[in-house]
């Protein structure tokens, strides 16, 4: 193994599949070490009934057209044609329920304007400030003429909360769940998310909303490819147990079968607590650093139902591929009680439904059938759960999926979530063919994320950008790549992190 690879690559989620395919490509031969008997992490895609393919984390993503940075990116890998980007419905990518109203997002800053002036005409200055404001914090040019919303904040746009723009806005509840309604993107409520992170995630759509023809797989598949041909490997069922670090270097890796593996070059993938506090060692630290690296909190995690329905897409009368429920002016409420360890009572639900974003891929599902999920922010805390502890650090790792307090549980958590469908979609869940979800729990059995959490360190100012992780640790030929790190989490951050440690490895290589 020390012959024939020259970097070692900790986790096979998109963040680090893209890097070892960047390296790859830069003649640097990786190996991608994945404890999952599948590669991708929260990227990848599993089959249910020889019918239907759910993707774990996969939804959509922005900036697909041409020149945008996903074809970019496959482009410089040399990988664009296996990959074929679907746009979503222009007129309406979400469709945003609130209690008393239905808003339709439509594709463009403008569009976006008149469609907000339309549903709230009273509040139509306020509108104009926010999206100023949202454009430049965002990076777009400023509009001319406008007092800028900084100078009545007082403060940069990067030391602001979402709830302080709101607050300084003075906008009514219902507005400011509708500006908000994609907070469950990062699982932050407004009172805690970086105003800058918010607007960059909105910018992100607003060039246009797009879904992977066959779902997740192609990109993982893609990156796989590339790998490959650049003299890489991609090991699977593989667990990392110990960095090695000898002469305060890092040198390579022992798997849990006591293997040893070694390679001037360690880039971890992993959840950023336990690359540092159980993988590398705190003895292996600074005092400062480790410090920080307990201090991290963890953004919270979700709950999800995968379903199919045995019902055509054409008779679900929606025509957005996403609905985001709120039947409660709550937002704020809701996010309190999954802090505190409680089942939130009436859940804002997240429905992505696949088979309306790709209706001509079977793998979704067959014709006559909708594929879809329910999406909700959910208690980290393994007591919210009934268990003890999380699969991660339980001796017998996956025992608690099968004990009462468990399974009732995530019984009430479904119970909860399809009420709230049903309330405000009646009748729009049946003829149910396939039904599991996934609790926390289950995120971390699999990925060993910190908490279960799918988005890495929480959205709040004193953890973004440069107070995340960096790329180059302390740790001599240690990396890290993925949702803790700079670009945070999601295909966007995730794959420009990869991008860019390997690029930076690469130049130091030279």
């Amino acid at each position: 193994m020390a012959e024939r690879h020259d970097a070692i690559v900790i986790g096979s989620g998109i963040g680090g599949l893209t890097a070892a395919a960047f390296l790859a490509k830069g003649g640097v031969r990786p190996l991608v070490l994945e404890k999952h008997f599948l590669p991708g992490g929260n990227a990848m895609t599993f089959r249910r009934k020889k019918m239907f393919d759910f993707d774990v984390g996969f939804h959509y993503i922005g900036n697909c057209g041409p020149g945008g940075l996903f074809p970019t990116l496959l482009e410089q890998l040399g990988a664009a044609d296996r990959v074929e980007f679907v746009p979503l419905n222009p007129d309406s990518f979400d469709a945003v329920h609130l209690p008393d109203l239905v808003f339709h997002m439509p594709v463009g800053w403008e569009r976006y304007r008149q469609r907000l002036h339309e549903a709230f005409p009273q509040e139509a200055r306020a509108i104009d400030r926010y999206i100023d404001f949202v454009m430049t914090a965002a990076g777009r040019p400023p509009a001319p003429g406008r007092q800028s919303l900084q100078e009545v904040l007082g403060k940069r746009a990067s030391q602001c909360t979402l709830a302080e723009v709101f607050d300084a806005l003075e906008i009514s509840q219902p507005l400011r769940h509708l500006l908000g309604y994609l907070c469950g993107i990062y699982a932050a409520p407004p009172s805690k998310a970086s105003a800058v992170m918010h607007a960059r995630v909105v910018d992100h759509y607003m060039s246009g909303a797009y879904f992977v023809r066959g779902g997740g797989r192609p990109m993982v598949e893609a990156l796989l490819s590339v790998i490959e041909d650049g003299g890489g490997e991609v090991r699977l069922r593989s667990k990392v147990e110990r960095i090695i670090v000898e002469g305060g270097k890092a040198v390579g890796v022992e798997l849990a079968s006591g293997e040893e593996l070694r390679a001037p070059i360690v880039l971890s993938n992993a959840d950023a607590k336990r690359t540092f506090m159980e993988m590398v060692g705190e003895e292996h630290l600074s005092p400062a650093f480790a410090q920080r690296i307990k201090g991290y909190r963890m953004a919270l995690p979700l709950f999800i139902i995968y379903m199919a329905m045995e019902v055509d897409p054409s008779e679900l009368g929606v025509s957005s591929p996403h609905l985001h429920l709120f039947p409660e002016y709550d937002v704020e409420e809701q996010f309190a009680a999954c802090y505190e360890g409680r089942l939130p009572d009436r859940p804002a639900v997240f429905m992505p439904i696949a088979s309306l974003k790709d209706p001509l891929s079977e793998n979704i599902a067959p014709r006559g059938y909708t594929n879809l999920q329910l999406v909700s922010v959910a208690p980290a805390q393994p007591e919210a759960w009934g268990a003890s502890e999380g699969p991660a650090s339980a001796p017998t790792r996956s025992g608690y999926r099968h004990t009462p307090p468990y399974l009732a549980a995530k019984r009430e958590m479904e119970e909860r979530m399809l009420r709230v469908v049903e309330e405000m979609m009646p009748g729009f869940i049946r003829r149910v063919v396939w039904q599991e979800s996934a609790s926390p729990l289950t995120q971390e059995r699999f990925t060993l994320s910190s908490g279960g959490t799918s988005y890495g360190l929480e959205h709040t100012l004193d953890q973004s950008m440069a107070k995340r992780v960096p790329y180059q640790t302390e740790v001599p030929g240690l990396w890290m790549v993925g949702a803790n790190t700079v670009f945070a989490h999601g295909y966007a951050g995730c794959m420009m992190g990869g991008r860019m440690v390997a690029n930076m490895i690469l130049q130091q290589s030279r």
